[in-house]
C-alpha cells in the first residue's frame, strides 16, 4: 500500500492539497494511508524547506505549492505495481516487476 504524507503547518494550502489528494484517490480508487504531518521536527527531517510537501513512500514529491491534480494522478501510477506483478513480486519504482516480467500472461 502506498504511503502518502503531506507535510506542514495546517495552513490553507496544506489543507487544499491534503483535500485534493485525498479526492485523487477516491478517483483512481487507489488504496493508500494518508498522513498529515505537522510537527516542524518531524518535516526539517526530510529536508522540506518549503510547505505544503508531499512524500510519498519516504520520497518527497513535491513542495512549495498546491500540486496540480495531473501530478498527483501521475505520483499515483508510478507508487503503483505495475499490471505484470503478483501479489509477492518485488516492484521497482517504476512500478515493474523487479524480475523482468513485464506481461500479464
Amino acid at each position: 500500500m502506498t504511503n502518502i504524507k503531506i507535510l506542514g503547518s495546517g495552513c490553507a494550502n496544506c489543507q487544499t492539497t491534503f483535500k485534493l489528494i485525498e479526492a485523487v484517490l477516491a478517483e483512481h480508487n487507489h488504496r493508500a494511508s494518508l498522513e498529515k504531518v505537522e510537527d516542524f521536527k518531524d518535516i526539517m527531517r526530510y529536508g522540506v524547506m518549503s510547505t505544503p510537501a508531499v512524500v510519498i513512500d519516504e520520497v518527497v514529491v513535491h513542495s512549495g505549492s498546491v500540486p496540480r491534480r495531473e501530478a498527483i494522478s501521475a505520483w499515483l501510477v508510478a507508487s503503483s505495481p505495475g499490471p505484470c506483478c503478483t501479489p509477492g513480486d518485488s516492484v521497482s519504482s517504476s512500478g515493474c516487476c523487479r524480475d523482468g516480467n513485464t506481461s500479464c500472461g
